[in-house]
C-alpha cells in the first residue's frame, strides 16, 4: 500500500457461531511486543517504515495506538500470522479500523488475507492473496472500498462502486461473508453495501454464451440501410437551375449569318428547389474549451 499518514487502530478476523471463534485480533495494547508477531517485508529495501502512535488527536492515548505510517509517498508492506481456519458453514468477519490524518491525496488503506504458505519476508504487491479489503484513495476519481476475492487463481474485483470515507477520523470498515453466498459491507458499523457472492463479482462463466456451431445464413444481408424499393424520384427531381427565358423573342433585326443561331436568354427556373446548408458555429458562454466547440446544423428548402 502507499500511504501519507495511515494509522491502523485494530484488525480482527472471526468466524461467527454460537461461540465465536477469534482467529486473529491486533490491538496493539502490549507495547513494542508486536514487533514479535509482525513482520516487515525485505522484498524491496526502500518499504516505509512503520511505527507504534496514536496519532495526532484520539480519545486515549494508549487504547487509540494503532500501527502508523510514519514516511510520505512509500509502499508499506508487513504481515502478521495466525492459524489455518476454514469457514466452511460459517459467516467470516474481518474488521479494521483506520485513520487518514492527512489530506490524502493518493494512497490505499486496505489489509490482505493471504494463504498460509506465505512467505513473510518476500511479501509484495503481487503475493497471492484470497481476500482483498479496504479503502483506496487516488485523486477524486477514486474513493472506493475494494472487496476483491481469489478464485481459481484470478482476483475478481466487485462490479458495484462502494465509497469509503475520506476525511481525517477513524473509521471502522467490516467485511462479512455468509455461508448462503451473501456478504455485507459496514462502515462504523452502518451498512452500505450487501448482496450475494454469485450477481456481485464475475466468478462463474456467463449464463449464455455464443453458440459456438452457429453459421451466419447464406442469405445473411449485413447492410444496416438500402435504398427504398418503393422510393420514386420527384417529378422535379430533373428541372434544372436556369431555364430559356419562355418570354424571349428573336429580335426582328437577327442575322443568322452574321450573329450565329439565336438562343434566348437564360433565367431562373421558378420549378427549381433549392436545399440550403447552413453552418452555424454554436459557443455556449463567453469561452469555450478547446474541444466543446458545437456545430449546428440548419436546413432551408426553397
Amino acid at each position: 500500500m502507499t500511504a501519507l499518514s495511515l494509522l491502523f487502530m485494530a484488525v480482527s478476523v472471526a468466524l461467527i457461531t454460537a461461540e465465536s471463534n477469534v482467529y486473529f485480533r491486533e490491538q496493539f495494547e502490549d507495547g513494542d511486543s508486536w514487533r514479535s508477531r509482525w513482520v516487515e517485508s525485505k522484498h524491496k529495501t526502500d518499504y516505509g517504515k512503520f511505527v507504534l502512535s496514536a496519532g495526532k488527536f484520539y480519545g486515549d492515548a494508549e487504547k487509540d495506538k494503532g500501527l502508523q505510517t510514519s514516511q510520505d509517498a512509500h509502499f508499506y508492506a508487513m504481515s502478521a500470522r495466525f492459524g489455518d481456519f476454514n469457514n466452511k458453514d460459517q459467516p467470516l468477519v474481518i474488521q479494521f479500523s483506520v485513520k487518514h490524518e492527512q489530506n490524502i491525496d493518493c494512497g490505499g488503506g486496505y489489509i490482505k488475507l493471504f494463504p498460509s504458505d506465505l512467505n513473510q519476508e518476500d511479501m509484495h504487491g503481487d503475493s497471492t492473496y484470497n481476500i482483498m479489503f479496504g479503502p483506496d484513495i487516488c485523486g477524486p476519481g477514486t474513493k472506493k472500498v475494494h472487496v476483491i476475492f481469489n478464485y481459481k487463481g484470478k482476483n475478481h474485483l466487485i462490479n458495484k462502486d462502494i465509497r469509503c470515507k475520506d476525511d481525517e477520523y477513524s473509521h471502522l470498515y467490516t467485511l462479512i461473508v455468509n455461508p448462503d453466498n451473501t456478504y455485507e459491507v459496514k462502515i462504523d458499523n452502518k451498512k452500505v453495501e450487501s448482496g450475494s457472492l454469485e450477481e456481485d463479482w464475475d466468478f462463474l462463466p456467463s449464463k449464455k454464451i455464443k453458440d459456438p456451431e452457429a453459421k451466419k445464413p447464406e442469405d445473411w444481408d449485413e447492410r444496416e440501410k438500402i435504398d427504398d424499393p418503393e422510393d420514386q424520384k420527384p417529378e422535379e427531381w430533373d428541372k434544372p437551375e436556369n431555364i430559356p427565358d419562355p418570354d424571349a423573342k428573336k429580335p426582328d433585326d437577327w442575322d443568322e449569318e452574321m450573329d450565329g443561331e439565336w438562343e434566348p436568354p437564360m433565367v431562373t427556373n421558378p420549378d427549381y428547389k433549392v436545399l440550403l446548408f447552413r453552418l452555424l458555429w454554436l459557443f455556449l458562454g463567453t469561452s469555450v474549451p478547446v474541444g466543446q466547440v458545437y456545430l449546428l446544423l440548419t436546413f432551408e428548402h426553397y
